[in-house]
């Protein structure tokens, strides 16, 4: 897939220096189908945005027959590592992204299936044994482990399911945090009456990913992590001229911008008629007119003072979607141009 970019300046303003603090953001996507080959999708219209994201699918079934299938919803993995929380929108709840779906306008109420993994052992039936929920950073999940008998604690180090909370102190009874990967799928049967269409729509929170500063530049240069920004977002020469006039414009040399991250697994579907979608239509809206937005795709153009669109026919989804934002770190700056 040719590969472009499209980059929205900024004017910009004075703001405190910030620490170079990071959170990861978690890549999810939209549904699949069980195999087959009578129901196509005729369209996506696909839009994403750091508030949410929210997909309209038209499927189509191209026979006589009802056809009965699966859909599912893979939420993203999640593993309970203190020293490593990603962001996580609703993050004391199992629907940790606010996951709903409507068919043909109706809320429809989809199954959740979930398995707790360690060291890539199934090791859920542990946990209901002791009515640890699956979730790892809720706060039901951390009262639990407190209440573990000592030798299942102990075993339970052992074999990599929690660890010793760091935080906790010496001299009292160690406590524990999760370490476990929990990985969630929402699910249902969705009947495909033949020959006619049917519409499914479903929205979420993202999971935005972030850092308090511009981690590619530094010192008034380009670092060597650069490139891989470039390769992951065809950031192009307009945006570096952008962070070099903000890294410029401010007395201690460095852009005042911080990052935002959104991914978007688009290459995961394709269980239907032809494995194409007939009419694709993506919309990403940087949600704040002042800040830079950089990501790959054909035929970008912008639609409205924040949002930019590209659409194609017969769309293969060959690439994920990986969007950069720079948000300036003080808002009362012009808008962008």
């Amino acid at each position: 897939m040719l590969r472009s970019v499209l980059t929205t300046l900024l004017a910009l303003s004075a703001a405190p220096a910030l620490a170079n603090d990071s959170v990861a953001e978690l890549g999810t996507g939209g549904l699949i189908l069980s195999r087959n080959d009578a129901v196509a999708m005729q369209s996506e219209n696909l839009v994403i945005s750091p508030e949410k994201v929210t997909v309209d699918y038209v499927f189509h079934n191209n026979t006589d027959k009802d056809v009965d299938a699966i859909v599912a919803f893979p939420m993203p993995d999640i593993s309970g590592d203190p020293e490593e929380m990603p962001a996580i929108p609703e993050n004391q709840s199992d629907n940790f992204l606010g996951f709903e779906v409507t068919i043909e306008g109706a809320p429809a109420k989809p199954q959740l299936e979930q398995k707790v993994i360690a060291l890539g052992i199934d090791i859920s039936a542990d946990l209901k044994a002791q009515n640890v929920p699956f979730y790892p950073f809720g706060d039901a999940a951390k009262a639990a482990l407190a209440k573990l008998p000592q030798a299942v604690a102990d075993d339970w180090v052992n074999r990599g399911i929690i660890i010793e909370d760091p935080g906790a102190d010496s001299s009292q009874k160690p406590g524990y945090s999760p370490f476990w990967q929990l990985r969630s799928t929402y699910w249902w049967r969705s009947t495909f009456p033949a020959n006619k269409d049917v519409h499914v729509s479903h929205r979420y929170k993202p999971s935005v990913g972030g850092t308090s500063s511009v981690s590619f530049f530094n010192e008034g240069q380009f670092q060597s992590s650069y490139a891989a920004y470039k390769t992951r977002y065809c950031m192009d020469d307009a945006f570096e001229n952008a962070v070099r006039k903000a890294a410029k414009d401010n007395p201690d040399g460095y852009p005042k911008f911080y990052e935002s991250r959104i991914a978007y697994i688009l290459t995961t579907g394709g269980n239907w008629a032809a494995g194409t979608i007939g009419k694709f239509k993506l919309t990403v809206d940087k949600g704040n007119p002042k800040a830079l937005v950089s990501f790959c795709g054909d035929t970008v153009k912008k639609v409205g003072p924040t949002s930019f669109e590209m659409t194609a026919d017969d769309f293969y989804p060959e690439h994920d979607i990986d969007i950069l934002l720079l948000e300036p770190a003080d808002n009362n700056g012009g808008d962008a141009n």
